[in-house]
């Protein structure tokens, strides 16, 4: 099966499904990745080493402009999703136009949910969806150090 490919909902439940059978583990990441940096690169290279396979969910153009404000994303869904499927460390990308990522964690009940050092086991907001399947949340990545905003502020 290749590896770094953009998935629909049904095509990743199905690769996820092939994997088990298989008896590997997954691991489940995700993000807006608006402008990819050193600390995304860290936190999808810690979420790589908690399972077999990685998952990485990308917020959708309407959830990043909820999130990040006016003039976000810098770049489309579409394109976001390609980076980040190109990248060594990430198996399956999929786009979500959900609040959260509690109903993808809920299909897919990935082994692992891992999330960045901004939080603590305790305060990951998808924690309990996590809990009612009976997977585990990891903090993985270096310090919150590097930031999208602040990047742009740069290239500004």
């Amino acid at each position: 099966m290749a590896r770094g490919r953009v998935l629909s909902e049904s095509e990743l439940i199905a690769a996820v499904a092939d994997d088990r059978v298989a008896g590997r583990t997954i691991a489940f990441a995700n993000g807006c990745f608006d402008l990819l940096h050193v600390g995304h690169v860290r936190y999808l290279q810690g979420a790589a080493a908690e399972g077999d396979r990685l998952i990485v969910a990308v917020n959708d153009d309407a959830s990043v402009k909820r999130l990040k404000g006016p003039g976000r994303p810098a770049m489309p869904a579409s394109e976001r999703a390609e980076i980040i499927a190109a990248l060594a460390v990430v198996d399956y990308v999929i786009t979500f136009a959900d609040e959260t990522v509690d109903r993808l964690l809920g299909r897919i009940k990935p082994d692992v949910h891992c999330k960045g050092t901004d939080y603590t086991v305790d305060t990951v907001p998808e924690r309990a969806a996590v809990q009612a399947y009976g997977g585990r949340t990891a903090i993985v990545g270096d310090p919150k150090t590097h930031a999208s905003r602040d990047l742009a502020k740069k290239i500004r």
